[in-house]
């Protein structure tokens, strides 16, 4: 008989081994008893708790002031989904190579997390009563909710499918080989909504089950499993996400621990384990009233009002993609028939870079076109939260072959385009010297005549008045300050219905042109999808 006495009443194990010993990393938690922690395990989590806090705190200024600025009157989907997307954004150094992957801020974090936790250490006082069980609790909420509020933001954008549009004409058009590796990732699933939208249900699902405390275990190994692939072929197919991916891929692993010591310590060492039950007290009235206001503010927000936002931004603002319809005569694909410059007529040759090809006009107001030259590459995966749809350019990025993509404002009384081109540098976006640099151009200052400006309307209204948003109102304002210099065109258009277009005017190097388009239908072995965002 062993010397030791144990003693199983109902659901408690009675031992006079600590129960460190019997359960693993320290003892579950039955009926609001306090813990054993050891001297390492309240270390891990004074840092535990010091950084998750910090990726869990919104870091920069121009997040604050976008929350302060928001019209909740005038709500876009952008407005929320800006609150919930953030990560830790520290220092950056200006060589790439030296910030392991954007990897550098998580280091710096738990730099922060580690010499915070050696100061908290000397400063607790032995005797301290500080309850490590709740500290790892509240450490597990702010996880829990930063983790749920962002990802219902990264999930919505897949439940209406805007994150990866359908692929425009230009893009069905286009050589599979002058795609990247990234964008032929994002075509590849936004050529099947139904999935992008069963992806972007796994993802609502995960936050809303993180919403709660006794679901939360589902919903992490949801998060988890979802986010790990999105972080995976990220990696694979060079998409630029990785980090942010891999951020909920960390929380996830960090709210698992919490069943997955349990669960090792039942299965795997076959020990008698009874599962954490440890719950604060609420038993003040105020507690109990600000935590139920809390999370149903919470719900409200980032589940009702966000849908809300998201179903206006499906159907009449898709961020990815222009929400202004184009000229509905011009819309199809087109092979150019006569082609002149300068009053010089260019035959037809697959080796000439100044006669066009491939061109289509897409539903929304845009126009593509082909010359055999290169083009430089955008590398970004067009997203972002561009206002204007000139600024929307999912339909020219990662896209080579000589692809032309241009933004058309269209004076439909006199028949006149005015085109600029949707292709920015990524180095002058981010305001640095280079290519089409910031600065004014007076000769091009007025190109588009007042008398065709009042013709084409105003930009802020011409989506569903639904739709128009505060912020739409004060991004519009605030872009059309851009000084950068564009490539345009000005074309006079001439169609009866549509079946011969002809174009003639001024292009992009400030050359006459004439040219003839003849409409075509092409059969695509790509059937139309009736899940696509935008009415045109």
């Amino acid at each position: 008989m062993s010397s030791k006495t144990e003693i199983i009443a109902d659901t408690n194990l009675v031992t006079d081994q600590p129960d460190q010993e019997l359960n693993g990393s320290h003892i579950e938690n039955t009926g609001g008893k306090p813990s054993y922690w050891t001297t390492g395990q309240k270390f891990a989590l004074r840092v535990s708790a010091i950084f998750f806090l910090v990726m869990s705190i919104p870091l920069s200024g121009e997040w604050y002031k976008n929350l302060f600025g928001i019209n909740w009157f005038k709500i876009h989907y952008r407005d929320i989904y800006d609150i919930a997307r953030f990560q830790p954004s520290l220092y950056h150094f200006s060589k790439p190579s030296y910030n392991l992957l954007g990897y550098t801020d998580w280091l710096q974090v738990l730099a922060i997390a580690l010499v915070g936790a050696v100061i908290w250490t000397l400063v607790e006082s032995k005797k301290s009563k500080l309850n490590y069980d709740t500290l790892y609790y509240w450490v597990r909420v702010v996880v829990r909710y930063r983790a749920g509020i962002g990802i219902i933001g990264f999930g919505y954008t897949k439940l209406f499918p805007t994150q990866m549009p359908y692929p425009s004409l230009g893009l069905l058009n286009t050589n599979f080989g002058d795609f990247t590796a990234q964008k032929i990732y994002w075509l590849s699933v936004g050529i099947v909504p139904w999935y992008q939208v069963f992806a972007g249900v796994v993802e609502l699902l995960a936050g809303v089950l993180l919403f709660f405390r006794k679901t939360t275990t589902l919903g992490t190994v949801l998060l988890l499993s979802a986010l790990g692939d999105i972080t995976y072929v990220n990696f694979a197919y060079d998409g630029g996400v990785h980090i942010y991916a891999s951020y909920f891929v960390l929380f996830a692993a960090f709210l698992l621990w919490y069943d997955a010591v349990p669960v090792y310590n039942l299965l795997v060492k076959e020990r008698f384990t009874i599962p954490p039950t440890y719950f604060p007290s609420f038993s003040a009235t105020w507690l109990r009233y600000t935590r139920i206001g809390l999370k149903a503010l919470t719900i409200f927000i980032f589940l009702i009002y966000l849908f809300y936002a998201e179903y206006l931004n499906f159907f009449y603002d898709p961020y990815k993609q222009p929400a202004m319809k184009g000229v509905s005569v011009l819309r199809g694909n087109y092979h150019v028939t006569e082609f002149k410059i300068n009053n010089q007529t260019v035959p037809y040759s697959p080796l000439d870079s100044v006669r066009w090809r491939d061109v289509t006009f897409e539903k929304w107001s845009t126009l593509t076109y082909n010359v055999n030259k290169p083009v430089k590459l955008d590398l970004s995966n067009g997203g972002g939260s561009p206002m204007r749809d000139i600024n929307r350019t999912f339909e020219l990025t990662g896209t080579a072959g000589g692809k032309r993509v241009f933004y058309y404002d269209a004076d439909t009384v006199n028949h006149v385009l005015y085109l600029q081109d949707k292709y920015v540098s990524a180095r002058d976006r981010r305001g640095s010297k280079g290519e089409n640099k910031l600065k004014k151009d007076k000769a091009d200052k007025n190109w588009i005549p007042k008398q065709a400006l009042a013709n084409i309307g105003d930009e802020i209204y011409r989506i569903d008045k639904n739709a128009v948003s505060g912020r739409r109102i004060k991004g519009i304002a605030e872009e059309k300050q851009d000084k950068r210099k564009r490539n345009h065109m000005v074309l006079k258009y001439a169609t009866q219905d549509g079946s011969r277009v002809i174009l003639s005017g001024i292009d992009d190097k400030k050359d006459s042109v004439y040219i003839v388009l003849d409409r075509y239908k092409k059969d695509y072995v790509l059937k139309d999808s009736q899940l696509q965002a935008g009415r045109y």
